[in-house]
């Protein structure tokens, strides 16, 4: 008898799963916009999307029609680390994302920017840069605050 994983081959402890209306558009999306791979796709009676998958990098994202009061649309914020931060938030722009925020380095080491999506999911879009030790980002946050506070008054 062979024991059942708790845990799938290929999965993680959280996988985040986003209900919209229109799921066969947001695949389509993540597919151009993060080179998403579709790896399962379920269809309901009525032709939409019950359920699906998508791997972008080693994650997976679950995606469904949103139906009814129970499953209502609800907007997520996605964070994902790539190899190139800039081109990622440029081929994220050409596949119809508006801009929340351009591609800059953090205090924190990483260089990263912002997305929103036609469904209102914001996805932050990092490459990490240094790495710090959190003596390290504690004195950049603090310097970059006294910034923000000067060029406030």
């Amino acid at each position: 008898m062979t024991s059942v994983k708790p845990i799938p081959n290929g999965y993680h402890t959280v996988t985040p799963y986003i209900l919209v209306q229109g799921a066969d558009k947001l695949i389509d999306f993540v597919k151009r916009a993060f080179d998403a791979k579709e790896t399962e796709r379920y269809s309901t009676p009525d032709g939409t999307i019950g359920h699906a998958e998508v791997r972008i990098g080693d994650s997976l994202i679950m995606i469904s029609e949103a139906q009814g009061e129970e499953y209502k649309p609800m907007a997520a914020g996605i964070h994902l680390y790539v190899e190139d931060c800039d081109a990622t938030y440029k081929r994220a722009l050409k596949a119809g994302a508006m801009s929340i925020r351009e591609p800059e380095d953090q205090f924190y080491g990483d260089r990263n920017a912002g997305v929103k999506d036609q469904f209102g999911n914001k996805w932050w879009i990092a490459t990490r840069k240094e790495d710090l030790s959190k003596e390290e980002i504690i004195k950049r946050m603090d310097d970059a605050l006294k910034h923000q506070k000067q060029d406030q008054h």
